[in-house]
């Protein structure tokens, strides 16, 4: 486990290295054709996303090089936080990816692109490993440890952390009870035929017996959710693995606030006319408070993670 606390001192490389290896993928994507899962359209010689890549991620490798080369200058680390928003978008598929479990409760489902989903997984590498750069390289240019950043440990959990976490729980509620609803018969904001919430098409038997007998599936896993946040600031969350808790906080929060924002604007520009959702037996309101809480549930999932990392990290022994 040392080399995994001495990341400060080879994050600023390990950026650069993948940043050279990843443009270079894209860029062989581009002109070979490789099926490496770059595109987000279907596979062709030049084509404009892969490019795209290639151009962004070379530049993201000068940016690497530059804070390598130039330390305490002041805008690097934004421009980082740059490029991990764009690896985020690059890897956006695999923050679901642990979806894929669940496939034993559907049908007829897609199959998985295991080209995609590995370069996905790389590019979730690569924001991981660029927010460890723009972390350490920021530190140091406020002449802080890079290592823990100069602050102590906090033994309770703050307030803003806990509100956080209780307000991730409240934001999966309307969704829970109206899954929830919705498997016990009844059909608010649904106007089209059949049962809401069930697809015999795509869900399995055994999705199917679960939902007669008043129970979602996707709700189970909502409450799943909930747990996660109260553990993030309960007592009894303290006596659970740490390292698990993390990777699971801060892949929920990835994933979920970003996807929870763009339902909850469309889903509002559905409600005030200006759109729709495509969803012609759905209420727009379904959107807005339903789905849309995943926005602020990822958002407060965020908050009580970081509270959770901070409180219970280990004493800095380097500063």
């Amino acid at each position: 486990m040392r080399p995994l606390h001495s990341w400060p001192s080879y994050a600023g490389r390990a950026a650069l290295v993948w940043s050279v290896l990843y443009a270079s993928g894209a860029t062989l994507a581009a002109l070979l054709e490789p099926a490496l899962g770059y595109a987000l359209v279907p596979q062709g010689r030049g084509t404009a996303i892969e490019w795209s890549l290639a151009v962004a991620y070379a530049a993201a490798a000068l940016l690497a090089r530059l804070m390598l080369r130039a330390p305490g200058l002041r805008w690097p680390p934004y421009a980082a936080g740059a490029v991990v928003l764009l690896c985020m978008w690059s890897g956006f598929g695999f923050l679901f990816s642990p979806a894929h479990l669940l496939r034993f409760l559907s049908r007829n489902q897609d199959p998985v692109d295991l080209a995609a989903l590995a370069n996905e997984g790389v590019a979730v590498l690569g924001a991981v490993l660029w927010g460890c750069a723009a972390l350490a390289y920021r530190r140091r240019t406020r002449g802080a440890c890079p290592y823990c950043g100069g602050s102590p440990r906090r033994r309770a959990v703050d307030r803003p952390g806990r509100a956080a976490a209780y307000s991730a729980v409240a934001a999966l509620v309307p969704y829970t009870v109206l899954k929830t609803a919705w498997a016990l018969g009844l059909t608010a904001g649904y106007t089209g035929e059949g049962r809401p919430g069930l697809d015999p098409r795509y869900t399995s038997d055994l999705g199917i017996r679960l939902y007669e007998h008043g129970v979602d599936v996707t709700a189970v896993l909502a409450l799943a959710g909930m747990t996660l946040a109260l553990a993030l600031i309960r007592p009894w969350g303290g006596r659970l693995p740490r390292l698990p808790l993390l990777a699971l906080g801060w892949t929920g929060a990835g994933a979920l606030a970003p996807f929870g924002i763009f339902l909850l604007l469309w889903g509002a520009l559905a409600w005030a006319g200006a759109t729709d959702t495509g969803l012609t037996d759905h209420a727009p309101w379904v959107v807005v408070v339903a789905y849309g809480g995943f926005a602020l549930y990822g958002l407060g999932l965020a908050r009580a993670t970081w509270a959770y990392q901070v409180r219970t990290r280990r004493a800095c022994g380097r500063c």
